[in-house]
């Protein structure tokens, strides 16, 4: 019964990988409170989870064939494998594609769930970033980028103004001597009504 209900526990861990790895492929991401999790990394956490029940689920089967149990002849599906494998892959190219990014949750946080957190990415004389709306549950959506030279990343060097007004959130991006444009960008919070 035990290994039943871990073999549900791996199949559903595989989807929720699957799931998030799509997200984060559309752009989407998750945060709680100052971390930021991109879809990447929930994914090859839940993964390893789905990894380590699927090794406990095999010692229980192992040791209920030893003491004596009938154990089902069922075998692993290719389908499961599959979804897997894809996954896994998955997750190290967006592992790979968000080496030397950096993540930011915005202070203050806005009207009730709502927040901003923003992706800093940059690579030889280039550079750019990606705002985030946040709403309730944490899932975070991009509403706007901007692009950099040099590879500066302003909202790591502290040069940005954010504020949080009547109709959403308003994000100045100062570029100094390395020019960021557009500088200007705002969003309505996702969790406000119209």
């Amino acid at each position: 019964m035990a290994a039943h209900r871990l073999g549900a526990a791996v199949r559903l861990c595989l989807l929720l990988a699957a799931a998030a790895i799509v997200g984060g492929m559309f752009g989407f991401l998750l945060v709680w409170g100052p971390l930021v999790v991109p879809g990447w990394a929930l994914g090859a956490s839940l993964l390893v989870l789905s990894l380590a029940l699927a090794v406990v689920r095999a010692f229980l089967l192992r040791r209920n064939a030893a003491s004596g149990e009938q154990r089902s002849a069922r075998r692993r599906s290719p389908l499961w494998v599959g979804i897997a494998t894809v996954a896994g892959v998955c997750s190290v190219i967006g592992g790979v594609g968000d080496l030397g990014a950096t993540y930011t949750v915005l202070r203050p946080p806005g009207p009730g769930f709502c927040q901003a957190a923003v992706r800093e990415h940059s690579f030889l004389f280039a550079g750019g970033g990606e705002l985030y709306a946040v709403g309730l549950g944490g899932f975070g959506r991009p509403v706007s980028s901007w692009t950099v030279d040099d590879g500066y990343q302003p909202i790591a060097s502290g040069s940005y103004d954010f504020t949080w007004e009547a109709e959403g959130a308003l994000l100045t991006v100062h570029g100094g001597i390395d020019p960021v444009w557009p500088a200007l960008h705002d969003f309505d919070c996702p969790a406000r009504g119209s």
